[in-house]
C-alpha cells in the first residue's frame, strides 16, 4: 500500500440532470440564467447530465449545448436517454453516456447482509448551531442531522447529510440528504428560502413562493420532486 499510486472505487454521487424540452439554445441560455442568478452560488461549477428523452427525434447541436453550459459556469458531464445517434455525436463533443432508469429498484439485501448493515451503523448526535447562521456561512452536518436554533439569513447555506431543523426564519439555502439519502426533509418556522434541497432535487424560490411561503413548513422529496406541507397540522 506505500507505494500505491491510486485505488478505483465504486461510489455514488448527486448529479443535477437538466431535462430538455427544447432545443432553442438561446431561450434555454435566457432561461437557465435566470434560474442560476436567483442561487448562483448553489449552481456554480454544478456536474449536470442533459435527459434527452424529450428531444429524441430532434438533431442536437452538442458542441453549442455544451458551450452554453460552460458559458453559465455549469460543468456538462453527460447525457442520458437519447438515442444510439445522439450518443454517438455527444461523445464526440465530449459527453460521457450515461444509464438512467427511475424504475430500477435495488434488489433486497440478504439476512446476513442486513445485519452487517446494522452492526457497522453509528449513531451521531444532531449538530446544533447557537443562533443565527449569516449571510456568507456554510454549515455542514456530515453524517448526522442539523438543528439551527435561529434563522438562515440570505447568502447564507446550511447542508446536513440527514434532517435540517431551522427553529427561526429560513432565508439563505437549506440541504439535506445530500449524500443521497431521500428519506430525510427540511423544517423551518418561517419560509422565505433561496433554494431548497433534498437529494439532489431542489428548489428555488421562484418556486417556493405558494401556499406554505412565510409560514412554518416541512419539506420533503416524493416522485423524485419536492413537496411543502404545512409544518403544523391542525
Amino acid at each position: 500500500m506505500a507505494n500505491q499510486t491510486f485505488e478505483l472505487k465504486g461510489n455514488l454521487f448527486t448529479l443535477s440532470v437538466l431535462q430538455l424540452f427544447s432545443l432553442d439554445l438561446t431561450k434555454l441560455r435566457q432561461d437557465l440564467d435566470s434560474k442560476i442568478s436567483q442561487a448562483p452560488k448553489f449552481f456554480q461549477g454544478a456536474p449536470i447530465v442533459v435527459n434527452l428523452a424529450d428531444v429524441q427525434e430532434q438533431t442536437v447541436e452538442f458542441k453549442e449545448l455544451k458551450q452554453t453550459l460552460v458559458d453559465l459556469q455549469l460543468n456538462p458531464v453527460g447525457v442520458c436517454s437519447g438515442t444510439q445517434s445522439q450518443h454517438d455525436l455527444a461523445k464526440e463533443a465530449g459527453f460521457s453516456v450515461l444509464n438512467y432508469s427511475r424504475d430500477v429498484q435495488p434488489s433486497a439485501p440478504s439476512q446476513s447482509q442486513a445485519a452487517e448493515v446494522i452492526e457497522k451503523q453509528v449513531y451521531l448526535p444532531a449538530q446544533i448551531v447557537n443562533g443565527t447562521v449569516r449571510s456568507g456561512q456554510q454549515i455542514y452536518a456530515k453524517d448526522r442531522d442539523l438543528i439551527v436554533l435561529g434563522a438562515v439569513s440570505h447568502g447564507a447555506e446550511v447542508i446536513a447529510d440527514g434532517n435540517v431543523h431551522i427553529y427561526g426564519t429560513l432565508r439563505g439555502r437549506a440541504i439535506a440528504g445530500a449524500q443521497g439519502q431521500e428519506d430525510t426533509s427540511i423544517f423551518c418556522q418561517r419560509l422565505e428560502a433561496e433554494l431548497v434541497s433534498i437529494n439532489g432535487s431542489y428548489w428555488i424560490s421562484d418556486s417556493l413562493q405558494g401556499e406554505h411561503w412565510g409560514q412554518a413548513a416541512q419539506i420533503t422529496q416524493q416522485d423524485e420532486s419536492l413537496k411543502i406541507t404545512a409544518l403544523v397540522k391542525g
